[in-house]
């Protein structure tokens, strides 16, 4: 069974290491965005560099590259006998993608930051707190216009409404929002020192 299983991951981590982004800016427009910017091979780069319309839909092919994953684990449900294990599987698969995202094996292992396919994992396993923090990025992202700030401030509120407000129960899922905090504010490290130094660049349209 464990082999079996093995085969999502291996699935996970190749959907999440397709990089839109990058495939999109050399193909169509001749240009790594992993050399422009911010050098980052995200949604908020391919903005910066390609514009408007490539950032959003490079936007939401990431973001659905975690909606993917965790669809993956379904494949598998009948290997799993109770719902704490496959809630754990989904994640993993989705943790997976977003290694995937970050490290892609089609793009010499420099990808993204892995936001955009977090929230699609977010969106997957908890749709009432994805809208909540959805709402909480679009209210500091408008106030703002700091697409890193948004992000950050979202993902802190994902396991304070997690925990505090949606009184999620299974051990797995609260790990995974603390995680997820933990990991969108330490792949920000850079975003924040320039957030201090009034440095970080504001997104207009």
């Amino acid at each position: 069974m464990n082999e079996i299983l093995l085969v999502g991951f291996i699935l996970a981590y190749l959907l999440g290491s397709v990089p839109t982004s990058v495939w999109i800016g050399k193909y169509f427009y001749g240009k790594d965005i992993r050399k422009y910017g911010s050098g980052n091979a995200g949604a908020t780069n391919a903005l910066r560099v390609l514009g408007t319309r490539i950032g959003v839909i490079v936007l939401i092919l990431d973001f659905f590259k975690g909606i993917g994953a965790v669809a993956i684990a379904g494949v598998f449900v009948n290997y799993f006998y109770s719902y704490e294990a496959f809630a754990m599987y989904q994640i993993s698969l989705g943790i997976v993608a977003v290694i995937g995202h970050m490290f892609p094996v089609f793009a010499n292992f420099k990808g993204g930051k892995g936001v955009a396919t977090l929230a699609g994992i977010v969106l997957a396993i908890y749709p009432n707190i994805f809208v909540v923090c959805l709402g909480v990025f679009i209210t500091v992202f408008l106030l703002t216009r700091y697409v890193s700030l948004s992000s950050m401030t979202a993902a802190i509120a994902f396991p304070i409404f997690a925990i505090f407000v949606f009184n999620v129960e299974l051990i797995s899922k609260i790990i995974f929002s603390v995680l997820t905090m933990s990991v969108l504010l330490i792949s920000h490290r850079k975003n924040i020192q320039r957030l201090i130094k009034g440095e970080e660049n504001k997104i207009s349209f």
